[in-house]
């Protein structure tokens, strides 16, 4: 994330970005989690920790979600913003996830990588602000 209006390419190595090795998963519905799961099993990605969120957890900080342990089938129904938010990834991993995630016919959804500023807002900022990057980045095309 950038506040200037500028975004950041990763790039492609064994360099790990911020944070604790996890994943944290907001607005998927109970058989979109299955699925997810799924394609991170058969990616090689089994052995990462998956928090799920839910409508609860929307004014927890980030950095408080990252200390929950596995979270990986929440069957509460979630309104959030569709997002994948990765922390303590390499940026090769990032890489693979996103690709194998595009080619597996899952909905669109936000993706952010934790960053030291984002750790401490509250779920429902970063999303709002993923919100309108996105949004920036679909007029710059």
């Amino acid at each position: 994330m950038n506040h200037g209006g500028k975004f950041k390419k990763v790039g492609k190595s064994e360099k790990k970005l911020h944070g604790p090795r996890k994943l944290i998963v907001c607005g998927y519905p109970d058989l979109e989690q299955r699925a997810l799961l799924s394609l991170l099993e058969k990616n090689d990605f089994n052995d990462l920790p998956v928090i799920f969120v839910t409508n609860r957890d929307s004014k927890k900080t980030i950095s408080e979600l990252l200390t929950l342990d596995n979270r990986p089938d929440q069957d509460e129904a979630s309104d959030m913003r569709r997002a994948i938010i990765m922390s303590g990834f390499t940026q090769n991993e990032l890489h693979r996830l996103m690709t194998a995630y595009r080619n597996s016919g899952l909905s669109t959804q936000l993706w952010a990588t934790l960053t030291p500023i984002s750790e401490n807002w509250p779920v429902e900022k970063l999303l709002g602000e993923l919100a309108a990057e996105a949004e920036a980045f679909k007029k710059q095309r």
